[in-house]
């Protein structure tokens, strides 16, 4: 019973790593059109649209009965130096990730920089508090994935899928995931299930009382939430490939 329960505990805390990185997928440029045609449109595969708009539903009814009345409480009580201080301690946290995709793609100087960006903001940075290597020395992430590396090697559009709590993703970026997990330093070490559970869930909450307001935007100007969201990340994600 418990090995069980340390193992669902933990398949929440993989999928919780990328709900954070996926839902700041733009920072490297935050003024940047998603829905510009830098890439070919996607081919879209959405064999299993009954379960997504299901997870869709689930995911729409967490986040507006728990997930936002949280995030709004946290803004409220710590002030956005401090909220955007936190983010970047995780974002820190995820630099490894960045560099190896970054090396597999054949992008070498990005690597360098994704390395020094590590270093400098785990040291003068604070362990990633500062992001003194963007602010100061103008060293920005690319934010490179497994996904994404996949889909640089030839992985073409896969199933679109909708996982509670994760949201959107595809085959391809489910498979990213688990890859992706294992660079991230907090799954190593002696530290509790309990513990990175809490991390993730910290880090959940801190980036959305960053963005809230952005989900009701959207949504409220689709027609059909679902698809347009749907259209939206296989865009953004077949962007950020093409990039």
């Amino acid at each position: 019973m418990a090995s069980t329960l340390r193992t669902l505990l933990l398949a929440i805390t993989l999928t919780w790593a990328l709900s954070a990185r996926q839902a700041l997928a733009t920072e490297a440029d935050p003024s940047a059109d998603l829905w510009a045609s830098a890439a070919p449109a996607p081919t879209v595969s959405d064999p299993l649209e009954g379960w997504n708009r299901l997870m869709f539903g689930v995911n729409d009814t967490l986040y507006f009965w728990a997930l936002k009345p949280i995030s709004t409480g946290y803004a409220a009580v710590l002030p956005l130096e401090l909220r955007q201080g936190v983010h970047n301690v995780f974002d820190n946290l995820t630099q490894p990730v960045y560099f190896v995709n970054a090396l597999l793609q054949g992008k070498g100087s990005q690597a360098l920089t994704e390395a020094a960006r590590f270093c400098i903001n785990s040291t003068i940075g604070l362990l990633g508090f500062i992001d003194v290597a963007g602010e100061t020395f103008a060293m920005t992430s690319n934010r490179e994935d497994l996904g994404q590396t996949l889909g640089v090697y030839g992985v073409g559009d896969s199933p679109y899928l909708v996982w509670p709590l994760l949201g959107a993703s595809t085959l391809r970026d489910t498979v990213g995931l688990v890859g992706d997990a294992f660079l991230q330093p907090i799954n190593y070490g002696d530290i509790e299930t309990w513990t990175r559970v809490g991390a993730r869930s910290v880090e959940i909450v801190n980036d959305t009382s960053l963005r809230l307001g952005e989900y009701e935007d959207l949504k409220s100007a689709a027609l059909d939430p679902y698809l347009s969201l749907r259209d939206g990340y296989l865009k953004l994600r077949s962007n950020q490939i093409a990039n």
